[in-house]
Formats: C-alpha cells, sequence, structure tokens
C-alpha cells in the first residue's frame, strides 16, 4: 500500500534579479519525499496558481501539483489545514521557513497543533519503518542526530538537505497543476501590522580583554578608550583646518606627495 506523502511548497525571490524562484528548503523537501519509496507523493502550493516559477517543481519529476488558489493576504493555515485532512497523510515535509512574506517559520508548528501530529524541526533524511520514520536531523556545527517517530508527522527539512535535482523542461511542461477554489480568510494579526524596511544589522563589539571576571570584561567593552587627539579651543578657522589636515595625515586617511597634499 502506497504511502501518502505532502509536500508544502513556497515561492522565494532570486537575491540578485529579485524573479520569483522555487524556495530552496522546499525543492529539498521535495527532493526528500521523491527518495521515499512506495510513496504517493501530493505537493501543495497555497497561492496564485498562475504563476510560471511553480512549473520548476513539476520539473523535478513531479507529475501534478495543487494549487490552493488563495489571493495576496489570505492566511494559508486553515485552507492547508482543512486540505490535509481530507488527504490524511502520513508525513507533511515543508521547509523551515518562507523566503518570503512573512517568513516566521510558525506555519509548520500551526499545521501539526491542527493535525494533532509530531513535529520533527531540521531534518536531512527520511526513512519508512513501518508505522514509524526514521529520521536524521541537523544539530548545530554539523552535527546529527537520529530519530525515530511515530505516524502521522510533520517534518521541517534542514538547509543542510541533499541539494534538489535540478528541473527539466521537459517534465516542467508535461506536469499538471490542479487548481482548487477554497474560502479565503484574511489574515487578521497581519492587518494590523506596519511594514517598514528593515534596519542593517549593529555591529558586535569587540571585546578587548579575555581574561578576568565577567564585570572585567564589560568593564574593557563598555569604557572609552584614550584618543591621540587633543582638544582645541578659541583657535582660527584656518589653525582648526591645519589641526584636521595634520591629523587625517597622521592616521593615513589621506596622503601628502612630494610636498603637496593628494
Amino acid at each position: 500500500m502506497a504511502l501518502e506523502v505532502a509536500v508544502l511548497v513556497s515561492l522565494g525571490r532570486h537575491p540578485a534579479s529579485g524573479r520569483l524562484r522555487p524556495a530552496g528548503a522546499d525543492a529539498r523537501a521535495v527532493e526528500l519525499a521523491l527518495r521515499l519509496p512506495d510513496a504517493r507523493l501530493h505537493v501543495i502550493h497555497a497561492g496564485d496558481p498562475a504563476e510560471p516559477a511553480l512549473r520548476d517543481y513539476l520539473g523535478m519529476g513531479v507529475a501534478s501539483l495543487t494549487v490552493l488558489d488563495l489571493p495576496e493576504g489570505a492566511d494559508p493555515v486553515p485552507a492547508l489545514a482543512d486540505h490535509l485532512k481530507s488527504l490524511q497523510p502520513a508525513i507533511v515535509l515543508t521547509g523551515q521557513r518562507a523566503e518570503a512574506g512573512e517568513d516566521s517559520g510558525l506555519l509548520p508548528y500551526l499545521l501539526a497543533e491542527a493535525l494533532g501530529a509530531a513535529l520533527v524541526p531540521a531534518v536531512v533524511e527520511v526513512k519508512l519503518d513501518g508505522d514509524a520514520a526514521a529520521l536524521l536531523q541537523a544539530l548545530p556545527r554539523g552535527r546529527r542526530r537520529d530519530l525515530r517517530a511515530s505516524l502521522p508527522l510533520v517534518a521541517t527539512v534542514s538547509p543542510s538537505a541533499p541539494a534538489p535535482r535540478l528541473p527539466a523542461f521537459g517534465p516542467a511542461r508535461r506536469g499538471r497543476i490542479e487548481t482548487l477554489m477554497v474560502k479565503a480568510l484574511a489574515d487578521a494579526a497581519r492587518s494590523e501590522w506596519k511594514e517598514k524596511p528593515a534596519r542593517r544589522r549593529p555591529k558586535r563589539l569587540k571585546v578587548m580583554g579575555k581574561g578576568g571576571s565577567a564585570a572585567d570584561r564589560v568593564k574593557a567593552v563598555t569604557e572609552m578608550q584614550g584618543g591621540k587627539g587633543k582638544l582645541l579651543t578659541d583657535v582660527t578657522p584656518e589653525a582648526a583646518a591645519e589641526a584636521v589636515w595634520a591629523y587625517l595625515v597622521e592616521e593615513g586617511i589621506v596622503r601628502e606627495r612630494g610636498g603637496e597634499n593628494s
């Protein structure tokens, strides 16, 4: 009897061109599902069925892709949960987080709660073992851990999972996109958010000393270090400019050539 396996896929944006493309972690989830023997694969996307980038998933060797037709700004969790309850898959695979949109990483956890299934994060390998699944989980610093979980389960795929196969043009054209009309519910929480451009992350302070107590290390970071500058008061603008220029030359910010400033 074939095992029902569902893979949730989304679309990301290329960092250079900004074009829509398959999300990297979701494509790795499809790759893991394709490696499962005797598995009936259901690839599911919630969004616009007319998006051409979805055919790249079909080009990986997927026969059909189901799209839950939802407008932008709709909450995908209720529609996905209802569809998965009708399918009753043994395993649901998806990336850890999306590459566009909210990018919160909460969707797998919300679906696992709605389905009453266990959730295993950061998976790099999936094998079937009777009525359970043998999983290999990625840990920090390249470590791995063997896990065993009963079915059904939801697993998020780590970015360190095996790389997905390249999409082929022929299968991408021959594959079917099946559109399902579902009830669209507005994301009430998102409607209250205020969006603005992200700020650049602050640079980490360099720790001046590694030894001593914690208080000594904090003091070394926070205390003001004495500089080479000097305080000028009651000087003419010409004298102040000459002092600034001399400092720039001394610090190597500007250079002097042949007696002329450059």
